[in-house]
């Protein structure tokens, strides 16, 4: 199945989500706060979350590469990084329940933002599509994000298209000031006219949408 235009370069986006024993959240982010500069040092991370509403328990971090053969150096050296397995790996691992990465790019209509100041949340929505690609629902998809952009209540982020993983699914990372002003945002957005027309063409190809309110780390470079 086609999966429409995408962007010229290599560069991809791994999607790494964890879910963390209930008892042990905040023994994790102490020991992120902690030893994550090991992690870092040898690739590139574009931001780090843990949830507050519509998931629990559940941290969100995403990584940039080059291309894969990029991946693979930064693994490998990963696993030969003594600090880095002996101080966080090997302490971490029994505080998680689950694992699950997936590889996205961008999808070519956008670039990768930033908020227009520190502080504020973050909302992933995952909408999973029905099969057929960008090329089925590229377009109103596109019409729908422009939509709430042009209300002005929120700033996008970026919007991810997966490649491995489940397909025919789409992250958007938005930023709001606060929860409430993401509230009433929406609630004008609802009665917008544009908005309605934009988003009941799209939801046409939607099969199911998730929403998680997310809190940035120390670490994150997206704060």
């Amino acid at each position: 199945l086609a999966t429409g235009p995408r962007q010229n370069n290599g560069i991809f986006y791994e999607i790494r989500t964890y879910d963390i024993k209930p008892a042990k959240m905040k023994e994790f982010l102490e020991m992120v706060k902690k030893y994550f500069h090991f992690r870092t040092a040898h690739s590139e991370l574009v931001g780090f979350w843990y949830s507050e509403l519509g998931a629990m328990n559940k941290v969100f971090h995403i990584w940039k590469y080059d291309n894969f053969a990029h991946r693979t150096a930064v693994r490998n050296a990963l696993a030969n990084d003594k600090d880095w397995q002996g101080k966080f790996i090997s302490a971490a691992l029994p505080l998680m329940e689950k694992q699950h990465n997936e590889v996205a790019y961008l999808v070519p209509w956008c670039q990768l933002g930033k908020p227009p100041k520190e502080g504020g949340v973050y909302e992933w929505v995952t909408f999973q599509m029905k099969p057929g690609g960008p090329a089925l629902w590229g377009e109103a998809f596109r019409a729908a994000i422009n939509a709430h952009i042009n209300t002005g209540y929120t700033s996008l982020i970026g919007v991810f298209h997966t490649e491995y993983g489940l397909l025919n699914r789409v992250h958007v990372l938005w930023w709001n000031e606060s929860p409430d002003h993401r509230a009433a945002g929406r609630h004008r957005a609802h009665e917008d006219a544009r908005v309605v027309a934009a988003v009941r063409n799209s939801v046409r190809f939607l099969e199911s949408q998730q929403n998680v309110l997310l809190i940035p780390l120390q670490c994150s470079p997206l704060k």
